[in-house]
């Protein structure tokens, strides 16, 4: 039996990883773990995770640094992560991409040679600690990454439009199919669990409705002549042999993540604008990915901005929704609170204010300035309610 056939629901925090550390003019080096100072305090921040009574964690390397030049590995920090992991007792979903490419790759996820060197990567960190982590994401919120990077231009390569957008997604496809792969082959034992961004759009067209499924289409080999968005591809350059060429894997596991306050776009006015949609928005996505992938589905975030008391509210509503999905039949094996303490906006990069300034408070801790220059973890009453949610025994599915 794998870890997610149980019938049980998993409780996991997760801490924000976003790794975009190219820099150019007036754009910053984006290091979440460098923001929050996780990398000097990840012990004492690990062992915070364990004390929250979560059994999982979702937690990523920063290739860049791990990596820092093609074929040279850097592991003694990682070697003293994984250390902490295994005593605090934490089994770890290993987050191996996290938006940003190493900064020797030139033109980062449009590379040539970019799925090679993931996948490279991934099964050497595979590897080398085959016998402490088995649960990996390739790649995190293959969506948002190709808007961010391909349609918007707000992160390297930097394309716009449809045809930036296409270019990345194929190329994230390729990357994802390979690092699957290449983890297998060194590591037979070892279970994947996808991360994808999920969407709502009110006023959406059929081609934002359809686009929210795209890469996960790709990856997974539900892409033909018949599929909805296959004009789309073709117009933008991407032909039959491009996708007969793919070699699809399925996820063990698939994740969602779902934000109540800005999942849901409104597109109904002349600015997108987001809307609150609450547990319902949650759960007809959960629905939506059980119906489209067939495969146990795991909340890989959710959270929200707001007070200690606005966040237990929302707590609280979305595992009472996860206990009513799995007693209806929903194969939903594990519900993640993200992030474990504040972030920072991503924003930042944009600008030129202190990091400090960006902060979000959207987690179990705050992250509270000390005058001295040290980013406080301070507990909310969200660690409680989270705590006692989680130590309150299994709950098996369907009851």
């Amino acid at each position: 039996m794998r870890w997610y056939e149980d019938g049980r629901l998993r409780f996991a925090v997760g801490i924000e990883d976003t790794f975009v550390p190219q820099e150019f003019p007036a754009r910053r080096r984006l290091d979440e773990y460098e923001l929050t100072q996780h990398y000097h305090l990840w012990h004492a921040d690990l062992g915070r995770a364990a004390e929250t009574g979560a059994e999982m964690i979702r937690w990523g390397i920063p290739w860049y640094l791990i990596e820092p030049e093609p074929g040279t590995f850097r592991w003694d920090w990682l070697d003293r992560v994984v250390d902490r992991l295994d005593e605090v007792g934490l089994t770890c979903i290993v987050d191996l991409m996290h938006y940003g490419t190493p900064l020797w790759l030139d033109n980062q996820f449009l590379n040539a040679d970019y799925p090679r060197r993931v996948s490279a990567y991934a099964a050497r960190v595979a590897e080398r600690y085959r016998d402490r982590l088995h649960v990996w994401t390739p790649l995190n919120e293959p969506m948002v990454n190709a808007i961010q990077c391909g349609e918007k231009g707000l992160w390297p390569p930097a394309l716009t439009g449809d045809d930036g957008f296409v270019k990345l997604a194929m190329a994230l496809t390729r990357g994802i199919q390979e690092t699957q792969r290449g983890i297998a082959a060194v590591q037979p034992e070892a279970s994947f669990v996808h991360v994808e961004a999920s969407f709502r759009f009110e006023g959406g067209t059929d081609l934002l409705n359809e686009r929210r499924y795209l890469i996960m289409d790709l990856v997974t080999g539900k892409v033909d002549n018949r599929h909805p968005l296959y004009a789309y591809l073709r117009s933008n350059g991407v032909t039959d042999r491009d996708l007969e060429s793919l070699e699809p894997v399925v996820p063990d596991v698939m994740g969602v993540n779902y934000y109540p306050a800005f999942t849901t776009q409104r597109l109904t006015t002349p600015k997108p604008e987001p809307v609150w949609a609450g547990t319902a928005g949650l759960e007809e996505l959960l629905r939506e990915f059980a119906d489209r992938y067939g495969r146990p589905l795991f909340v890989t975030e959710t959270s929200r901005a707001g007070t200690p008391e606005e966040r237990v509210a929302w707590l609280r509503d979305s595992v009472e929704l996860a206990h009513r999905l799995r007693a209806e039949g929903l194969d939903l094996v594990g519900y993640t609170w993200w992030p474990m303490f504040a972030l920072v906006d991503w924003l930042y990069r944009e600008s030129t204010r202190p990091a400090e300034e960006w902060l979000v408070q959207m987690g179990l801790y705050d992250l509270v300035p000390d005058g001295g220059g040290v980013l406080q973890r301070v507990p909310t009453a969200a660690v409680k309610a989270f705590q006692e949610l989680a130590n309150a025994g299994p709950r098996q599915a369907g009851g």
